[in-house]
């Protein structure tokens, strides 16, 4: 059998994990390909690589997979999603002093997000009333589940991203340095991010996204539309390979070997015992809080991974959100496309 060579790109974050799996546990190399992966800095290098074919697929946002296809936000490349790499796994982290804030006004357990949102709009208060400058709070990229995560927290104390509190993009590797700079006031993005600012000690975790709502449609593997057509053994071949290391990823007894795998300098390059505990689902918080347990933290289950159009329906809902779109039926019917159960692989065993 002869050996197809294929070069994915990915970002440096755990939910890269059934990617490097595919290649590091050889399973790629079983369904006869050879799999380069190359590590990005930020999601529009990714995007423009994969738009250009430059890489052959990637790992890619959600929403920026829809926005890209839609020609929303001035780069119009279709894309198609075969499979989805995860689901959930994501949080929100404010400096240590900040959190100390929201803890002094919070009217309640900060744990709720209805609590912690209003003690937010309090500091928001307080400070404008003292001539302050305004909070900045980033996401890893505009078109995003943690973009649309930010505002529906804020929403719920009548707070606006962008109107009443700064909006940056800051891609994931850099959101610590923002932080621990001042940059930033705080950040929303997957893991590992959020524990490595905690590990640094300048960052506590506000809220998981499963604190709002469970099954956020994250990270997706990503071919260009035209590609995914033409190239459909390539592309059954690379998802029964993801397949493959999903049943590997959600094995218990594999988490060590896992967090090794993705420690390495050319994954995401952070100590094992950072990476571990999120593994387990312990997730560190941060300001001398426990570690907290949270069930399917961030989701690699085959389950979690067949591409569902309905999900292209909640993305628009957050880009409605967030300003971004005003979705009609014939955008929310395009959106749908994007996603392609017809090449979810069948019988990867």
């Amino acid at each position: 059998m002869s050996t197809l060579h294929l070069r994915v790109g990915f970002m440096p974050l755990v939910d890269c994990a059934l990617v490097v799996l595919a290649k590091d546990e050889g399973f790629a190399e079983t369904e006869g390909l050879n799999l380069e992966l190359v590590r990005e800095v930020s999601w529009s290098n990714l995007r423009d690589k994969l738009n250009v074919r430059l890489f052959d697929a990637a790992h890619v946002l959600a929403p920026m997979a829809l926005a890209s296809t839609l020609g929303i936000g001035g780069v119009r490349a279709p894309m198609a999603i075969p499979m989805a790499l995860n689901l959930d796994g994501f949080a929100v982290t404010v400096s240590l002093r900040r959190f100390e804030e929201l803890t002094r006004l919070a009217e309640g357990d900060l744990a709720d997000p209805h609590v912690s949102a209003r003690a937010l709009a309090a500091l928001v208060a307080r400070r404008s009333a003292a001539g302050l400058p305004p909070l900045t709070f980033a996401a890893v990229f505009g078109y995003s589940s943690h973009t649309y995560l930010l505002c529906e927290w804020l929403g719920k104390a009548g707070l606006v991203l962008g109107e009443h509190i700064r909006f940056e993009v800051v891609p994931p590797p850099q959101t610590v340095e923002a932080l621990a700079s001042g940059r930033i006031d705080g950040f929303c993005a997957s893991a590992p991010w959020n524990s490595a600012a905690v590990a640094r000690g300048i960052g506590a975790m506000v809220l998981a996204n499963v604190d709002i709502r469970r099954n956020w449609p994250d990270k997706v593997l990503v071919w260009r539309a035209d590609d995914a057509e033409r190239r459909a053994a390539a592309v059954a071949k690379l998802g029964r390979a993801i397949l493959k290391a999903s049943d590997w990823a959600t094995d218990p007894a594999n988490v060590p070997r896992f967090a090794h795998h993705l420690s390495a300098p050319d994954r995401l390059a952070l100590p094992v015992d950072v990476l571990e505990p999120i593994l387990r689902f312990e997730i560190r918080q941060g300001a001398g809080r426990p570690p907290r347990q949270i069930e399917r933290f961030v989701r690699f289950d085959r389950a979690a991974l067949r591409p569902e159009p309905a999900h292209a329906d909640r993305i628009l809902d957050g880009m409605a959100m967030a300003g971004q779109a005003v979705p009609d039926e014939e955008m929310r019917a395009l959106a749908r496309q994007v996603f392609r159960p017809d090449l979810f692989p069948v019988g990867a065993g």
